[in-house]
């Protein structure tokens, strides 16, 4: 059987069943543990799937709450996020910001930075940096009243006439096979253009994200160059960020 065949199949019982162990796989194949923890790792690494020891399980995705409840949620952290961030921004960059409650949080920390030159979707953002010493651009397109955000077609393609030293990126959730996601298809969509155009990209996201999987992929692990956030995650997750050349700040 081809791998795709025999991944597509493990994916089946792991939906059906909730969870699938090693050695029943290998049972239900014939083929050996490692060819069958090569499955796992591959159908994880794409999101399908949650490795777990032994086996592998059914992916259970972060859903977010509105803006408005989350801009009170981890506040202690957020804060702790941005003081970090502070000190890797340096007068006369140039970064984007996505839309989100850390990355506002994070250019509340950064507005007083002389020179700085911020390109957001945010209006929540454009508003704060606005009245601040650097210089910005609010992109256009469709308007998304909930998140106060511009996104669509329109907002893609005025990306793609900038290039950043930085994308400073909120996420959703934090995998440390799947990388950074997010909970909503048109700001995962936001988010994967301004990493694209930026020398370097930020992952800002406070250690609740670490371990979670959401619905919409943003990049690779090994795309990230730096993640900020408040505390240090679990060795296997520290370990995949060092194979990976993650900075974690």
């Amino acid at each position: 059987m081809k791998p795709s065949n025999r991944q597509a199949e493990i994916l089946f019982c792991v939906e059906r069943d909730g969870e699938v162990s090693v050695p029943d796989l290998v049972a239900r194949f014939e083929v050996s543990a490692e060819t069958i923890r090569r499955d796992l790792a591959q159908l994880a690494a794409s999101g399908a799937v949650q490795k777990v020891h032994g086996g592998a399980r059914r992916v259970r995705l972060h859903v977010e709450n509105s803006f408005e409840d989350r801009i009170s949620e981890q506040a202690a952290e957020k804060a702790i996020i941005a003081q970090k961030l502070r000190k890797l921004v340096s007068p006369g960059d140039t970064c984007f910001i996505d839309t989100g409650t850390t990355t506002l949080v994070c250019a509340q920390a950064i507005a007083d930075i002389e020179d700085l030159t911020v390109i957001t979707n945010s209006l929540h953002v454009a508003r704060l940096l606005g009245a601040g010493k650097g210089k910005v651009f609010l992109l256009g397109g469709n308007y998304a009243f909930d998140n106060d955000e511009t996104v669509g077609p329109i907002a893609l393609v005025q990306i793609a006439q900038f290039r950043a030293d930085y994308a400073v990126i909120g996420a959703a959730a934090l995998d440390p096979e799947a990388g950074p996601m997010d909970a909503n298809f048109e700001e995962a969509a936001i988010a994967r253009a301004m990493c694209k155009h930026a020398a370097k990209i930020i992952i800002v996201a406070d250690s609740s994200k670490y371990g979670k999987r959401a619905l919409h992929h943003v990049c690779p692990l090994e795309d990230v160059d730096i993640i900020v956030s408040d505390r240090l995650p679990d060795k296997a997750f520290q370990a995949a960020l060092d194979d990976a050349r993650v900075r974690l700040v």
